[in-house]
């Protein structure tokens, strides 16, 4: 820890705060935890509902199939998380399937706030007073059904943290991956140069930095042609010009 305040801090509001920091523990993200430059905390939901039985869901009103969290734990757990840091930009993110859809341009924006509050629905859901007077935002990693939001939790925390200064340590390599441009990341290839007869393409070994780049930018190019032809739809339509054609530069 290097005793510094931490740049960028997350909360996640679950009823399995076990589960955190899970895979966020390791790698750079894992790292970074370790020194200080972000800070994780899990917070039980029971703790802000009434005792003794610390209950935190009920069943839906109009009947129906399973169950939903309740608004008091809910709005207690909030409003309080939100009074810790009365002086710092906090933004409460709803996990759900209804929000919008998580990519890397939500990324590079919550990465900007200083504070995000996580709160991990579990059932049917949560009480739609929740949703509308209690979070600032709502979000979604994808068009699929899960246990509840502590994964997108995770997934989001991942994503967002490698962005803030200092976690990553080489940033060139960030705007370079995947999803920073309409393009999918170019192949990768490392030591040996030929492995089961399967050779590296001969312009990754000539040292011609520019011939290099061009080819990087072309295999990004027709990959995300084959693979994700949406992205390029996307950002207007029109694929961005592949440097292999019609260059002359030897």
């Amino acid at each position: 820890m290097t005793g510094e305040a931490p740049l960028r801090e997350f909360v996640v509001i679950t009823i399995f705060p076990d589960m955190f920091p899970g895979p966020l523990a390791f790698g750079v993200v894992g790292r970074a935890l370790e020194r200080g430059l972000l800070r994780l905390t899990a917070r039980n939901l029971r703790d802000w509902a009434e005792p003794p039985h610390r209950v935190v869901d009920d069943t839906p009103f109009g009947g129906g199939a399973g169950m939903v969290l309740k608004p008091e734990p809910l709005f207690r757990a909030v409003e309080a998380v939100r009074a810790e840091a009365p002086g710092k930009e906090t933004r409460v993110i709803l996990l759900d399937p209804a929000g919008r859809r998580f990519d890397q341009r939500v990324a590079r924006e919550l990465a900007a706030v200083e504070r995000l509050v996580f709160l991990c629905g579990r059932y049917e859901g949560v009480d739609e007073r929740v949703r509308e007077h209690a979070v600032d935002d709502e979000i979604s990693i994808g068009d699929y059904v899960l246990s509840g939001g502590e994964i997108p939790a995770m997934v989001v925390i991942d994503a967002v943290a490698r962005l803030v200064p200092g976690v990553v340590g080489e940033p060139a390599s960030l705007v370079r991956e995947s999803f920073e441009e309409p393009l999918l990341d170019h192949p990768h290839y490392t030591r040996p140069a030929e492995f089961r007869g399967w050779r590296v393409p001969d312009v990754l070994l000539s040292g011609h930095h520019a011939k290099i780049e061009a080819w990087r930018r072309g295999a990004a190019l027709e990959r995300t042609r084959r693979r994700r032809p949406d992205l390029i739809r996307a950002r207007g339509g029109d694929a961005p010009r592949d440097p292999r054609e019609g260059s002359d530069d030897e």
